[in-house]
């Protein structure tokens, strides 16, 4: 598959942390079906993003997008703030 045509993974969390420059953590919770009990289960991960303009603040819910090693950690990028915290 050719490199510019591939499909960027995107996901949805809440920002968790703001205090790093142009760095923030956001915290992606998961649902899914455990596979032997069969009751649904929430897991959560933590994920380091780019924030180049340090737009977002704790409790803002953002969509995150897979993007190009930025550190040893951040490989993912804020692309949009879809709701601002109170």
């Amino acid at each position: 598959m050719d490199q510019k045509m591939r499909r960027r993974k995107t996901l949805t969390g809440v920002v968790v942390s703001d205090k790093m420059d142009k760095t923030v953590v956001v915290s992606v919770t998961r649902l899914y079906q455990h596979p032997m009990y069969k009751k649904y289960v929430q897991t959560k991960k933590r994920y380091k993003a780019h924030d180049e303009r340090n737009t977002c603040s704790v409790g803002d819910r953002v969509l995150i997008v897979e993007s190009r090693p930025l550190s040893k950690e951040k490989h993912w990028r804020v692309s949009k703030i879809l709701e601002k915290s109170a």
